[in-house]
Formats: structure tokens, C-alpha cells, sequence
């Protein structure tokens, strides 16, 4: 078996092999940048309308379980690195069948993602410019992040690079402003002290568990990094650096951010869901123009999720094709870019939008609920994988675990309860219910499909 310091170069099926033209400064930065998304700076609105103050223990709680899975994931990846990332793994690790499971199901949740977040640059920008139809605008977007995927690998990591800059630049001077607040040093403003934390829980339990499921889905994006790091001049270098250094960022920017804003901003504030938290955090502080500032934040957020996700789409299906579980000509490879995936992936992105338009009651909110509960489906595709194969690396090839699981086999196997204990807490909620339930009937017929694709290989 290779040793830790060999590259695995996959190639496509006209035997033409991916280019490694991503640096360490770029995974670096996606690593950073792929979880502070739209979700955070808008969607933790609604989280913490319903927990309140607690919203802080549920991101904390389920930024514990973010870690592991990165750590898990880390792992693997030092040891294997894949475009498949996950999905190799899995294959690796269980049977071709959860490749074929986890990676299908992940390509369909990237590429409508994709559509959702040109739907809502879109918005933005025809607030800006009304009049302009929102969809000539998706349009646009998909046609420039296409292009640049089509170019060159290269081309992906400088965009994502300097997007997911300017993310953290923008998170980092909100924690530095609303600190200093928080302390009464900033010129202008008052100390809140503890007045907004005093009803910490105050929709009780099931206040909580809404926050907790709002902020679990949050944390989507980690998995870029693992993806990325094949097309890297060093990966088992990179993606091992990449994994530790966003650890303690991550929940800095995550944890330290809800608490700011909820010691800034009464918790029942209509603005916190109306504006956004981090729009209501800054005009309490009085900061001019703080709405079109975080527009303009968000935005940059929705176009770099836009330009990870054809990246990411692309590259798993790839991979798939690569090893025999999907339509030859996606692994074709042009110029060390899979140029026929990327084109698909986003097509089926933009076929996403038109249904936002045609059928947005029934076939676009079907495929809304389908996505529903994927990563945590993926994120326990992770685990299973990493307790198989971490026994198998031990014995076979210690040499390749440049990153180790922390207190291997318990920790992963808290992290699968932590799990299993979204799962229940999605089934006891109406509103998640039937996510759960559509992801899994997705889920159960791509694994029926992928096992009997197994099962009819193994006869050849």
C-alpha cells in the first residue's frame, strides 16, 4: 500500500487526469469560508426567535457535533484523498452501494442549492435594481460560476479565496464592534450588561430543540475542503492543515456571533427575523447603512455557496463515474477540469430556479423537502466509515493517519448519538417531519438502486 506522502491522481474515463492546481492558501480559505454561509448571517434569525438566549447552547452543541465530523472526515481524506471525498470513503469503507448512496443523494442537495442561492443573490440585486427580472439574473450568475469552473481549478480557488475573505473579514469586524459594545468602550453606545440574557430559555425546551435543529443545518459546507483538497498540489498536507486551523474559528465565528447578538438584541426583537440578526445587532449599535452592508455580505456569501457547490456537484459526480457509478461521459476530462459534470451540474442548479417559477407549490417544494435531512444522512455515512476504516488503517498502513480522530472509537460513536438524536428531534417536529421522511424515501431508493447495481457487478 502506498505511503502517506503519495498522491493519489484519479483520472477520468478518457484516462485524463484532474489538475492540482489549488494552493494551501485556498484550502485554507474554503475550509474557513464553506460554513459561513447565507444560513448564518439570515437563517439564525429564526433560531433565535425561538430559543432565545439558549440559541448560543445550540450552536455550541451542535458546533461539538460539526467538529467531529470535520475531525472524522479529516481523517479519512489525509489518508485517501478524493474528489469523492465522502463518498469514497463510504464505498471504501461499507460497499460500492453507500458510495453510490451518499454521493448521489449529496450531488442532488449541491445542485439544487445551487438554484436556491442564485434565487437569492437574485433577489438582492433586483432590490437594488428594481424592475430587473430575477431570473435574467440567476442567469448571470450561473453563466459567470459555470465559466469559471470550466476554465481552470485554479480559477475556483482564487473566487473562493477571496469570497470567503471577505466573509470572514466582515464576521470579524462584527465581533470586534459588538464586544467592544458589549464592554461599553465603543464610542456612542451603552453596555446592554446581562438585561437581554435574563429569559434564557424562554419558549422552554422546545424552544430549544427548534434552535438546535435551525443550527445544525447551519454548519453545511464543511465537506468542500475534503472535496478540494485532491486538486491540491499537497493533499494530504493540506486538507490536514485546512481541517485544523478552521476548528477553533469555526465555532469562534459561530458561537461568538449568536452570543454577541443576543446580549446586543432583545431576543423577541421583530427585527432579528425581519432584517436579520446581524442587520439588528448593528443598527442597535447605530452603525450607518448596517442593512445594505450586510446585503452586500450576504450576497457574497450566496455567490461564493453558488461557486463551491458547482465545484463540489461536479467533482462528486466525477468521482462517482470514475469508479462505475454513473454515466460515462460526466468523467470526461478537459484541460484537468470534468467539464461535462460541471455543465450538468449546473444546469440541473438552473432547472431548479425554473421550477421555483412553474410548479413552486408541489414539484419545487417536493425537491425542497427531499434535500431536507441529506447532510445529516451523509454525516452518519461519514462516521460509520471512519469507525471502519480507521481499524483497517491502524492495522494496515498506520503511516497514512496524519490526522487522528480524537478519542477514537468513543467520540465517534457520541457523534453518531448526536445524530440519531437530530433524527428523533426532526420526527417530533411538524415542520421537519416531512423532510425527514422525504430525504429517507430518497435515500432508501438510492441505496436499493445502488445495491442491486453492486449485487449485478459482482456477477460479471
Amino acid at each position: 500500500m502506498p505511503s502517506s506522502t503519495t498522491q493519489e491522481t484519479p483520472t477520468g474515463t478518457d484516462g485524463v487526469s484532474l489538475s492540482h492546481g489549488l494552493k494551501q492558501r485556498h484550502l485554507s480559505m474554503i475550509a474557513l469560508g464553506g460554513v459561513i454561509g447565507a444560513g448564518l448571517f439570515v437563517g439564525s434569525g429564526a433560531g433565535i426567535a425561538a430559543a432565545g438566549p439558549s440559541i448560543v447552547v445550540a450552536y455550541a452543541l451542535s458546533g461539538l457535533l460539526v467538529m467531529l465530523v470535520m475531525r472524522m472526515l479529516g481523517e479519512m481524506s489525509a489518508a485517501y484523498p478524493s474528489s469523492g471525498s465522502f463518498s469514497a470513503h463510504a464505498e471504501r469503507a461499507i460497499g460500492p452501494w453507500a458510495g453510490f448512496t451518499a454521493g448521489w443523494s449529496f450531488w442532488v442537495l449541491l445542485c439544487t442549492a445551487v438554484g436556491l442561492e442564485g434565487i437569492g443573490a437574485a433577489k438582492i440585486v433586483s432590490g437594488w435594481l428594481p424592475g430587473t427580472p430575477e431570473w435574467v439574473w440567476v442567469a448571470l450568475f450561473m453563466v459567470v460560476f459555470c465559466g469559471t469552473n470550466l476554465a481552470a481549478v485554479k480559477n475556483f480557488g482564487e473566487f473562493e479565496f477571496w469570497f470567503a475573505a471577505l466573509k470572514v473579514a466582515a464576521i470579524s469586524l462584527f465581533l470586534v464592534l459588538g464586544v467592544l459594545a458589549v464592554l461599553g468602550v465603543l464610542p456612542g453606545t451603552d453596555s446592554p450588561g446581562a438585561s437581554n440574557l435574563t429569559d434564557f430559555l424562554p419558549n422552554g425546551g422546545e424552544g430549544l430543540v427548534i434552535g438546535l435543529l435551525a443550527s445544525v443545518f447551519a454548519y453545511g459546507g464543511l465537506e468542500t475542503v475534503t472535496i478540494a483538497a485532491a486538486e491540491s498540489e499537497n493533499p494530504v498536507q493540506g486538507v490536514a492543515r485546512a481541517v485544523r486551523t478552521a476548528m477553533w474559528r469555526i465555532a469562534l465565528f459561530y458561537i461568538g456571533s449568536m452570543a454577541v447578538i443576543v446580549t446586543l438584541v432583545p431576543w423577541d426583537s421583530k427585527e432579528v427575523v425581519e432584517k436579520g440578526p446581524y442587520v439588528a445587532a448593528l443598527d442597535e449599535l447605530g452603525i450607518p447603512g448596517a442593512g445594505q452592508l450586510m446585503n452586500v455580505v450576504v450576497l457574497v456569501a450566496l455567490l461564493s455557496a453558488m461557486n463551491a457547490n458547482i465545484y463540489g456537484a461536479s467533482r462528486i459526480a466525477y468521482s462517482l463515474v470514475e469508479r462505475g457509478q454513473g454515466p460515462k461521459g460526466l468523467g470526461r476530462v478537459s484541460g484537468g477540469v470534468p467539464r461535462i459534470a460541471v455543465l450538468a451540474s449546473s444546469v440541473f442548479g438552473f432547472l431548479c430556479v425554473l421550477l421555483s417559477y412553474w410548479r413552486p407549490d408541489d414539484v419545487f417544494a417536493w425537491l425542497l423537502n427531499m434535500i431536507g435531512a441529506v447532510i445529516l444522512a451523509v454525516w452518519i455515512f461519514i462516521a460509520v466509515s471512519q469507525l471502519r476504516l480507521r481499524r483497517r488503517l491502524e492495522r494496515e498502513a498506520p503511516e497514512r493517519l496524519a490526522v487522528r480522530m480524537w478519542a477514537f472509537p468513543w467520540l465517534t460513536w457520541v457523534a453518531l448519538a448526536g445524530m440519531a438524536a437530530v433524527f428523533v428531534l426532526m420526527a417530533r417536529e411538524p415542520d421537519t417531519r416531512v423532510q425527514l421522511y422525504s430525504t429517507g424515501g430518497m435515500i432508501l431508493a438510492l441505496a436499493a438502486v445502488g445495491y442491486a447495481w453492486q449485487r449485478a457487478r459482482a456477477k460479471r
